[in-house]
């Protein structure tokens, strides 16, 4: 997922402030849930089962400008019962130079029904969709 920096994402340093850097992992991360699933994030929580987010833990490499473009790749690396981490690897450039590694990110997310306020079981739907997009067997998986 590519985003372009905006002017309000860096701080007076004139680098993108760090706590942006995990709302780009916010925004991957709903992408790949939507695109994988097909099922769209639960706005609102009335009675609704979704996803929240339990942990994110990000390390930055190097800093990244306005009018960069950051590219934020994403893959699953493990499934548990009611939970999944997402990893994410953060690349920013000009337009037409190389990449340079800015973040790396974990994201641990949870599936999560708003009526009970319990987490639930991935479903088996769910499992196989993400296995299928990463190729390899994930529940269960360590990374």
């Amino acid at each position: 997922m590519e985003i372009v920096v905006r002017f309000a994402d860096t701080d007076a340093m004139g680098h993108v402030n760090n706590a942006v850097y995990l709302t780009y992992c916010e925004i991957a991360r709903i992408r790949y849930w939507t695109d994988i699933t097909g099922e769209p994030i639960a706005l609102g929580t009335a009675g609704a089962e979704s996803l929240i987010l339990a942990g994110a833990r990000i390390t930055y490499r190097a800093q990244a400008f306005h009018g960069e473009i950051v590219t934020v790749e994403t893959r699953a690396s493990r499934i548990g019962r009611s939970s999944f981490t997402l990893e994410h690897r953060l690349l920013a450039c000009v337009q037409g130079e190389e990449p340079r590694l800015v973040a790396v990110s974990e994201s641990i997310l949870v599936r999560y029904d708003y009526a009970s306020a319990l987490p639930v079981a991935l479903s088996p739907a769910y499992v196989a969709a993400i296995e299928g997009y990463e190729g390899r067997r994930l529940r269960g998986a360590s990374s």
